[in-house]
């Protein structure tokens, strides 16, 4: 998947069909585009960093070496891909047997499912798993063990582990950290300025992330372009920001933002969850005898997905603002990006909007004022002040 918007094959009218979402992510990208794709988004990719590997790293190496020389009491695993990726660089070395001889003799601590297969996949087996693949409940349990005067090994793995080493370290502990990869800016950073214009211009209905320093860029770079502004007010109010985890949101958070998350730290899930908050946030009204959901690229009639110019979509959105109301053609000519003073555009871009719905009666034409949805009479009260 480049960074290129892709669209969904067909008419398919799933769940997310109409919306777009932006993607974040370097490491399993395609799958999280593919689950979206599938449901009918439309995905913009723009990788917001990328994994160096540390196999020629002297950090990871003295830290390996170390380790092997002067036993740890614990190790503690945080991620499959950083413990495969230790363990494939200790062998590169002709320490491989050195340092699994080594774990098998302490007490190994695996942070979810994934990281105890990574770990029984090289023959050994872990102490115990948190069944909330929370690093926090690592903490717990440790504190509550008691970790004055052990030694533990933790592998770091890009991302920030707030308060993890230093709440040991205040307990007592000798802490030994594992830098097995580093997050690093993408090469090409074209992508994410385009994701970035996306995002603050509202042609984004939703940006992911999967992973902290992805998020950490993203606001990094903003700053660097002078957007920051720009796109936290986006965030704030209209683009939804979804996180895998609570560890990933920790730099909107720490901005103001407030992020949806699932219950359960997968791309499945936070997928899932989309599916559940954007159709939540489409507008729906009763016009002209049809059921009318506006949604980010597109508009639902009658359940029929039908794809909308943005000018059209504009437009739509400037008339949903006061349903059954009759706008102007000066303030739906403000709406329109770049129109500049010819009320003609509206015109124009009025007649495709209508040939798009397939239902032009839905738009009424008020000579000499403007146009108006036409709200079906009984919802008339309901929406008489919106």
């Amino acid at each position: 998947m480049d960074d290129e918007q892709q669209r969904p094959v067909g008419q398919d009218c799933g769940s997310l069909a109409g919306f777009t979402v932006g993607v974040t992510a370097a490491r399993r990208a395609d799958e999280l585009g593919a689950l979206l794709q599938r449901r009918g988004a439309v995905v913009q990719h723009a990788p917001a960093l990328r994994i160096v590997p540390l196999a020629d790293d002297s950090e990871l190496l003295a830290a390996t070496k170390e380790l092997i020389d002067q036993a740890p009491d614990i190790v503690v695993a945080t991620t499959a891909i950083g413990f495969r990726g230790w363990i494939e660089a200790a062998d590169g070395w002709g320490l491989g047997e050195a340092l699994l001889g080594r774990l098998r003799g302490v007490e190994l601590l695996a942070r979810g499912p994934k990281v105890k297969g990574a770990v029984r996949a090289q023959g050994l087996t872990e102490e115990w798993s948190p069944s909330s693949e929370s690093m926090a409940e690592v903490l717990d349990r440790l504190l509550e063990e008691g970790v004055e005067g052990r030694r533990i090994a933790v592998q770091l793995h890009g991302e920030p582990l707030p308060g993890f080493v230093e709440s040991l370290r205040a307990a007592g502990a000798e802490v030994v950290g594992v830098p097995v990869y580093r997050w690093m800016p993408p090469e090409d950073i074209g992508p994410v300025d385009r994701l970035l214009d996306a995002t603050v211009t509202r042609g984004l209905d939703a940006l992911t992330f999967t992973s902290a320093p992805a998020a950490a860029s993203l606001l990094s770079r903003a700053e660097d372009r002078g957007l920051l502004s720009e796109l936290l007010a986006a965030l704030h109010h209209d683009v939804l920001p979804a996180c895998v985890g609570p560890v990933t949101a920790l730099p909107l958070q720490a901005h103001g933002i407030d992020t949806v998350q699932p219950e359960r730290f997968r791309l499945g899930p936070l997928v899932q969850l989309l599916c559940q908050e954007l159709p939540g946030r489409a507008r729906t009204l009763p016009i002209a005898g049809h059921r009318v959901e506006i949604r980010g690229h597109a508009v639902m009639v009658d359940g029929a997905l039908r794809p909308v110019p943005p000018a059209g979509m504009s437009l739509l959105r400037a008339l949903s603002r006061r349903p059954g109301w009759v706008v102007a053609r000066s303030e739906l000519l403000r709406a329109l990006p770049g129109a500049g003073r010819d009320e003609h555009a509206v015109e124009t871009a009025m007649a495709r909007l209508r040939t798009a719905l397939g239902a032009p009666k839905l738009i009424q034409t008020v000579v000499k004022r403007g146009y108006r949805l036409a709200l079906d009479p009984a919802a008339d009260s309901k929406y008489a002040d919106v």
